[in-house]
Parts: C-alpha cells; sequence; structure tokens
C-alpha cells in the first residue's frame, strides 16, 4: 500500500474496530463470564470469540482484499493462504489478566508488509488508553473510555535511553534466561506488564526496552510492534536482526522491542 488516503482510511478502519471489538470485550469484563480451554490449555472466554466476530466482519465489510490472520479462527483450523500483505487479530491479549480481573488486557489489530508490522492498533479498554500508529506517518495514543469517543490525542515517541535504562517484562510468563540478559545489559529497574502494552510503553517513552526469551504468536505482538516502529522503535530477533513475520504458524521466539536502548542479541539466553 503506497497511496496516503489508502492508508489513512485504512488505520482509521483498524482503531474503529479495535474499539468496537474493546467495547465487546469490556462489556464481559464488567458482567463475567466463564472461562475455557483450548487444546493447548489456554484459556478462552466468550469475551474473546464475540470480540473476534465483530472485527471480522468489519474487516470483511471494510477490507475485503486483505487476508486476515485472527488468533480463534486459527485455534479452529481456519488460517488464510498468505502471500502478501495480510492483517493479524488478537481479540483479546492477556486473557490470564481479564479473566484474574487486572487491567492489563489489550485488543489488537496489525497490518503486516512485506514481512513487517507497518499498522498497528492497540487497545487497552480497562486502562482508558488506546494507541495506533502507521510507519510512514508516525503514531499515537489517545484516551477511550469503553464506548465513549476518543480525546486528548498526542504523538508518542520512543526517548532517549539514559544511564539507567528501564525494562518492561511479562506478568505472567517466566522468562528463562532473562535475569542473566537484563544483568549484562546493566539494566537494573524492571516493570512488570501484561499484554501488547510492554511495546506500547516503550513507544511511549515511558520504557526503554522489552525482552522476550519465551514463545509468543505473531498476532500477540504484531500490533504493539507496528506502534513501536511507528514510534521510532524497532524489534529484533534474537540474532539482533529485524524480526519479522508472516513465520510457519505463526509462531515467534524470543526478541527485543526497543527503543533508544542499544541492546545485546539474545540468542545466548535462550533456552
Amino acid at each position: 500500500m503506497t497511496d496516503t488516503t489508502d492508508r489513512t482510511a485504512l488505520l482509521a478502519t483498524l482503531v474503529a474496530l479495535a474499539e468496537a471489538g474493546g467495547d465487546v470485550v469490556w462489556g464481559h469484563f464488567v458482567a463475567g463470564c466463564a472461562v475455557m480451554h483450548k487444546a493447548d490449555e489456554s484459556p478462552v472466554t466468550i469475551a474473546d470469540r464475540e470480540a473476534e466476530a465483530v472485527i471480522l466482519a468489519g474487516l470483511a465489510t471494510l477490507t475485503p482484499a486483505i487476508p486476515v490472520v485472527a488468533e480463534e479462527e486459527a485455534a479452529a483450523g481456519r488460517v488464510p493462504d498468505v502471500t502478501g500483505a495480510f492483517l493479524l487479530v488478537d481479540p483479546l491479549d492477556g486473557t490470564k489478566e481479564f479473566v484474574g480481573r487486572g487491567d492489563d488486557f489489550t485488543v489488537n489489530i496489525a497490518l503486516v508488509e512485506g514481512g513487517a508490522p507497518t499498522m498497528g492498533v492497540v487497545y487497552a479498554p480497562a486502562r482508558d488508553a488506546i494507541y495506533w500508529g502507521d510507519v510512514t506517518r508516525g503514531a499515537w495514543m489517545a484516551v477511550r473510555k469503553p464506548n465513549e469517543p476518543r480525546h486528548d490525542e498526542q504523538s508518542i515517541h520512543v526517548r532517549a535511553c539514559g544511564e539507567a535504562p528501564c525494562a518492561v517484562a511479562s506478568k505472567s510468563h517466566a522468562m528463562p534466561g532473562l535475569d542473566g540478559w537484563l544483568d549484562a545489559g546493566g539494566i537494573a529497574t524492571r516493570v512488570s506488564v501484561g499484554s501488547s502494552l510492554k511495546f506500547v510503553l516503550v513507544a511511549s517513552g515511558e520504557a526503554d526496552v522489552y525482552p522476550r526469551t519465551g514463545p509468543t504468536m505473531e498476532w500477540d505482538t504484531a500490533a504493539g510492534d507496528a506502534v513501536l516502529r511507528a514510534a521510532g522503535g524497532r524489534t529484533l530477533d534474537p540474532d539482533g536482526a529485524p524480526f519479522v513475520y508472516g513465520k510457519p504458524g505463526y509462531r515467534n521466539t524470543g526478541f527485543v522491542a526497543t527503543g533508544g536502548y542499544e541492546p545485546a542479541p539474545l540468542r545466548p539466553y535462550l533456552t
């Protein structure tokens, strides 16, 4: 995609659909809903499935030419053939946080072009915050309470790294090797947060780096990664090369998402 008008319209569509999905998720969060488990024993709720249905219906109407890889559809074995640009959807990232009544859960939608996430939206309804970006235009955040209009929009950018870098790390997953990487890099400050919020904290200049030594799926990371890249950051694979998307099974190994911090390769610390 190269036309500015087309990109502007697509980003607006993704933002609107993330908000719509977030409103569905929020309704179930307030009311409470039963928890089921998928074949891999990961939790899933009706909130995941209904939010994804709303997002997919909107994408089918508004962007029918772009194939969509979505978490719950993939779990059901419905994955489209992808040869060019495609969309990644995670209707509820941080389901464990959602089930545990925490506020670190998000709705994620991203566009991948040429193996890189170039446009994305991360909506955190329990935090009244939405983040979005396009690598050709920049990144933004705004206040967005469920079922209300956005306001207080502002541009965001990664910060220059000082002498005391701050890392964000997973709240609910143990990360083998992570302490060794942090110690070797002189990172003493560490903030635990869930879901794709780790990416957007780096993107908005509230932290410097997000290292991940354990596995994830591409729909977990693409939207936050896109916002980070649009805000001037980078995501690197364990060897320090640019992190790519469209891998077999849409599975990620470790990575480092960073702003102004210059990270060492993660490979020696993977298990």
